[in-house]
């Protein structure tokens, strides 16, 4: 691969990053807690939320670093929790275009 092509790839790879990285926080911002009451269920939500978070951060450091590929992925993986949290009524959220919704 030419170095043409490899400077393309570190443009797209850095806009990819800012914009999953900008989706990210709007969801996390979008999402309310659907478990209210102290339960396990709470607690799990607690969990996903958390991870989702830290995850955020983590890829938020790499990014500053410009390891935009452990970036993308921290970002990856921080979606995963909030959706699959989303998916199974852990939170509330009801924008089919940020969520994987039951119906």
């Amino acid at each position: 691969m030419n170095s043409k092509n490899k400077v393309k790839e570190m443009i797209e790879l850095e806009e990819y990053t800012t914009k999953y990285r900008l989706i990210l926080e709007k969801a996390l911002n979008t999402i309310e807690p659907n478990i209210k009451n102290d339960s396990y269920f709470k607690d799990i939500g607690d969990d996903f939320l958390s991870m989702a978070k830290n995850y955020l951060a983590d890829g938020k450091v790499f990014e500053k670093k410009k390891d935009l590929s452990r970036a993308l992925a921290s970002y990856s993986y921080a979606y995963a929790w909030i959706d699959a949290g989303v998916r199974i009524g852990l939170f509330y959220g009801i924008d089919r275009k940020l969520f994987t919704l039951y119906k």
